[in-house]
């Protein structure tokens, strides 16, 4: 909650998840939120500390990762300010937006949903400059099976089996998952998912149960199966980091 002194800032971000060890600040290591915090913090001439909408892992990227920080009253919060941030942030980082928002809003516990995007290429041998943005796998997938298989996953599930967490079994597995869209060009197989919230690692557990069916290595109707069971065991394993963008994240309007 802000102060009288202090105003609450909304920032969302894009950035290349490849050059930093995720999101989430971790020692000396460099991170997004750490390089983001040490922006703010020089510009605004104090410590500064800001909360995302939620974590991506190390090799994940954003389009439309969300943050919120609590910072000065004689900080103006403008194009300028996006403008400063942006000449001192690292290379893989841009603000896009940075707008001042009502006390009570909170990147991670306002938001309604998120949309992620994950990307796979099947279409040859992968540019170099691509590579760190997509699952490179060999050979073509069937996307009409991987279409078709979508559904089972759709609407409220427990999504246990697909959350990859130690200790997921304590928590509120039950997600709802509005969309689920695959589509293909020129060998680029795009994942659209959307949902009210997602379980750690669950965007990357589904699309590489769905990229087994594609690859027909399982059947679609085994995922409700898969999800019947509430077990992490239950499912195939995890695709790689590097196809997932954190795309969007949805607030009710202000």
């Amino acid at each position: 909650m802000t102060t009288p002194t202090q105003r609450n800032c909304k920032l969302v971000l894009r950035y290349d998840g490849s050059r930093f060890f995720g999101w989430q600040r971790h020692g000396t290591k460099p991170t997004v939120q750490g390089a983001v915090e040490a922006s703010l913090s020089a510009i605004c001439g104090e410590p500064i500390t800001i909360a995302g909408s939620g974590r991506t892992d190390r090799g994940a990227h954003a389009e439309g990762q969300v943050a919120t920080a609590s910072l000065p009253a004689s900080v103006t919060i403008s194009d300028e300010l996006t403008r400063r941030l942006n000449e001192t942030l690292p290379e893989g980082i841009e603000v896009t937006s940075v707008e001042e928002a009502p006390a009570d809003f909170h990147a991670r516990t306002s938001a309604t949903g998120k949309q992620y995007r994950y990307v796979v290429w099947t279409g040859g041998p992968c540019p170099a400059d691509q590579k760190p943005r997509v699952w490179t796998i060999s050979g073509t997938l069937d996307v009409a099976a991987m279409q078709s298989a979508a559904p089972h996953f759709l609407g409220q599930h427990d999504f246990a089996s697909f959350a990859t967490r130690p200790n997921f079994q304590q928590k509120n597995t039950v997600r709802d998952l509005r969309r689920l869209d695959i589509s293909e060009r020129e060998g680029v197989v795009e994942f659209i998912l959307e949902a009210d919230g997602f379980l750690y690692k669950m965007v990357r557990n589904i699309v590489r149960c769905l990229v087994r069916v594609g690859e027909g290595r399982t059947a679609a109707a085994e995922i409700p199966r898969i999800l019947a069971a509430k077990d992490r065991k239950a499912a195939p394993g995890t695709a790689p980091a590097s196809g997932l963008i954190l795309y969007e994240v949805f607030y009710e309007p202000v």
